[in-house]
């Protein structure tokens, strides 16, 4: 069936196995380029997650290594420019780690992984044993970089690999470090932040300045950290963000590149679902797409052509960060923000790119700076000064805010556990006045999503969500969403303790804001679609009918015996 298409590169980072085996390649390498002509020492790319930042690093490496075999550079863009290509290809010694697998539960482990990823980079150039370019010594100081290495050895480690590399070639070496927080991260996670920031600081300050083995390194990760924490005294060191112009085309797939992969998998008829769900994030002055999204999206399309899009990039992370966010809407002013990007709006923010694990949920204008970097809110507009127009990207972004939103919720219902006592009271009594005004209580405490970020894009789903959350907490209930029920599905559908009492509910949004009405469609569909007859047949004789309209954050709720 798919013979004659290209494989889909999911999850695939390494540039050589892309190139050889066959996967469909968005071409990036104008990137290779621009850094040369755009000349900085150090450079620091920072990308949300899954923006194809390793798949790039592995692109430099391949082009610049004397190692590597450019062949695989053939029909793209790069090899268009000849005389370029003479002057840089395959001419320098290069060093390339990625530093997402130190993650450990403890700094001793973390050290360990540290040690053995470049460990693993000397293990690569064994041919330096044998190099008569380099002195016993030299020898001797190579063979130190396989060997367990000590703090001060782990310290200066790249820093002498570059120099010994440097010494065989006779040319300057680049340097390529992948994910450079992710130990940081970890660290900070597992509280060992402080051992792990002075290695890493060590490690960068010794082979990142004022190292004349260098010709220029590249390091990617999606935190800008401090240059007070890990960058101290590093002079020449290059930002380039989601917010700078320079390199914005490379990181993401472009608007035009989507409509050539999709016409490439004949599914141009998916564009404009593609779009709503995974565009939206401006780089600089370009709108990118997520690369990973796209990608996972066109491979299900390929065997189902009817295949809905999903939420791909939640899987990759814990989004704690938003989870953090909207623990925040206790405060009224970021609670009503909340909602204003739920709803689509932008918010005028003050962003501060440059911050450290330790200090990023310490401030509410530290929690909007990581929501920017991290990917869950893009640019639509640059103001004076650091102020930007902040938005969710997406629809899938937007559905993470509301997973979010719906959780946060559920934890804090227990909390009021008269409130809760009084609504579930009143439900088994058909005492529809003070469920109306318990349910109202509710959704004033809660944030209101906006309808495209609702599952199916129907806004009952909303309500719906927020009623299951508070009978979730009642146990002794059986408690049924969408539950065939005669001739149709019940919304939520409730036995109460010993089978005593029924309770059938219907949920309408009334979007025209008349309440009454709809809450009497709504008796009217359970009782026309017979939902109370497997009630009856098993034998239940008090049945509760609710019919619950909701605008906004009004309700009306009407009930029939």
């Amino acid at each position: 069936m798919h013979q004659n298409k290209k494989k889909l590169p999911i999850g695939i980072d390494n540039f050589e196995k892309l190139r050889l085996n066959d996967f469909y390649y968005v071409d990036k390498t104008g990137l290779i380029k621009e850094l040369l002509n755009n000349w900085g020492e150090v450079n620091l790319f920072t990308r949300p997650r899954r923006f194809g930042k390793s798949l790039n690093m592995s692109m430099l490496e391949n082009f610049f290594s004397i190692e590597k075999n450019q062949d695989i550079f053939h029909g793209l863009k790069i090899a268009k420019e000849t005389t370029f290509c003479e002057e840089y290809m395959g001419k320098y010694p290069v060093i390339s780690i990625s530093l997402k697998s130190v993650n450990a539960a403890s700094f001793e482990s973390a050290f360990q992984l540290t040690a053995q990823i470049i460990a693993e980079a000397a293990e690569k150039v064994q041919f330096l044993m044998e190099s008569e370019q380099l002195t016993e010594y030299n020898r001797n100081e190579y063979q130190k970089l396989l060997e367990d290495m000590s703090e001060a050895e782990l310290f200066g480690s790249l820093k002498k690999l570059t120099r010994l590399l440097s010494r065989h070639y006779d040319m300057p070496v680049i340097l390529l470090i992948d994910e450079y927080d992710v130990p940081l991260a970890k660290a900070y996670e597992n509280g060992y932040y402080e051992q792990m920031v002075f290695l890493i600081r060590n490690l960068f300050d010794q082979v990142l300045k004022g190292n004349e083995n260098l010709k220029f390194a590249v390091l990617t990760g999606c935190m800008r950290i401090s240059k007070e924490s890990i960058f101290t005294g590093l002079n020449n060191l290059r930002v380039l963000s989601v917010s700078d112009v320079e390199f914005d085309e490379y990181f993401g797939f472009t608007d035009e590149e989507v409509q050539e992969l999709l016409s490439y998998y004949r599914c141009t008829d998916k564009y404009h679902v593609i779009k709503e769900w995974y565009d939206g994030y401006r780089f600089g002055n370009v709108d990118v797409y997520c690369p990973w999204d796209v990608v996972c999206y066109c491979a299900k399309l390929r065997e189902d052509k009817n295949a809905q899009p999903e939420n791909y990039w939640i899987n990759t992370s814990s989004n704690d960060v938003v989870r953090k966010f909207i623990q925040r809407a206790e405060n009224n002013t970021v609670k009503r923000e909340i909602e204003q990007l739920t709803e689509g709006e932008v918010i005028v923010k003050e962003i501060h790119p440059e911050l450290t694990y330790q200090n990023m949920y310490q401030s509410m204008e530290n929690i909007w700076s990581v929501l920017f970097t991290t990917g869950y809110l893009t640019q639509r507009d640059k103001r004076d000064g650091d102020c930007y127009k902040l938005a969710i990207p997406n629809k899938e972004i937007g559905a993470i805010f509301a997973t979010q939103i719906m959780e946060y919720f559920k934890e804090n219902i227990q909390k009021d556990g008269i409130l809760l006592q009084r609504f579930c009271a009143a439900l088994e009594q058909g005492d529809a006045m003070t469920v109306e005004s318990c349910f109202e209580e509710y959704l004033k405490k809660t944030i209101s999503i906006r309808d495209t970020y609702i599952k199916n894009g129907m806004k009952e789903n909303f309500y719906h969500g927020i009623l299951l959350g508070i009978l979730g907490v009642k146990d002794q209930w059986i408690v049924e969403a969408n539950k065939e029920m005669g001739e149709g599905y019940g919304d939520i559908v409730i036995e109460t303790e010993n089978g005593e009492t029924g309770i059938i509910i219907e949920i309408k949004y009334a979007r025209d804001g008349k309440l009454d009405f709809a809450c009497e469609r709504a008796i009217e569909q359970i009782s026309v679609k017979k939902y109370d007859e497997r009630f009856k047949e098993n034998g239940i004789r008090k049945i509760l009918k609710y019919g619950i309209a909701c605008y906004k954050k009004q309700c009306k709720v009407q009930v029939e015996r």
